[in-house]
């Protein structure tokens, strides 16, 4: 009921917050990541560069953080969860 009535009550918080779009975003590319070294567990970096279609320059601060946050493992190029 509310909804219908004040259609952006959300918006008009202080806490509101639109969220950046997914597509392309390292959001999408972290989960493209994972999903892919749930499948092979271990790859090298340019094979995972190539299978996302993305160069090395992007990808790596991407898989830093990932290591970072212990999410993967790095051993020189390979990669792995």
């Amino acid at each position: 009921m509310l909804k219908k009535t004040h259609p952006e009550l959300n918006k008009r918080s202080s806490h509101y917050r639109k969220q950046s779009p997914f597509k392309g975003s390292n959001r999408q590319i972290r989960g493209k990541v994972l999903k892919i070294l749930t499948a092979e567990s271990v790859l090298l970096e340019s094979t995972l560069s190539k299978k996302l279609q993305l160069s090395i320059d992007k990808m790596r601060p991407i898989l830093q953080q990932l290591e970072r946050e212990g999410f993967i493992k790095r051993d020189g190029n390979k990669i792995s969860i």
